[in-house]
């Protein structure tokens, strides 16, 4: 399997200068045997990043061996999205839980069927996601 990297540690890695960039490249490094993969929505999520710059953004992620190219959204993490986006939104409503990004869901729904996701935001994932393996930079 894979684990899959956020948004927030593909811009450590970008951004040399990034208080978080070393810790972020070091534990890349590990991972890096088991497969390290990007999700669709972060692939969206990183356009800023890269001025938009499509070619750009795809030689960065080729150089940092991250897949992307053939990480396919199947149906399986839309149920997943579907039933996590569910408990959040009951949960907001109870006023027990802060509002998420529907695009922490989506990743998080992605990570749920490879090895688990890498980020500095475990709290983004972990009340939704309980049963998602989290590494933290």
């Amino acid at each position: 399997m894979s684990w899959v990297v956020d948004t927030c540690v593909i811009i450590d890695v970008l951004e040399d200068a990034s208080e978080h960039n070393g810790v972020s490249v070091a534990l890349l490094k590990r991972l890096a045997p088991d497969g390290l993969l990007l999700c669709p929505v972060s692939f969206v999520e990183l356009a800023p990043a890269f001025e938009g710059d499509i070619k750009r953004q795809c030689d960065f992620l080729d150089e940092t061996g991250i897949r992307y190219k053939l990480t396919a959204w199947l149906m399986k993490d839309t149920y997943c999205a579907h039933a996590a986006w569910y408990r959040q939104v009951a949960a907001r409503r109870a006023g027990v839980a802060p509002r998420r990004p529907m695009a922490d869901i989506l990743i998080g729904a992605f990570a749920m069927r490879h090895d688990g996701l890498v980020t500095r935001n475990p709290s983004d994932f972990a009340d939704i996601f309980p049963s998602l393996a989290i590494r933290v930079p």
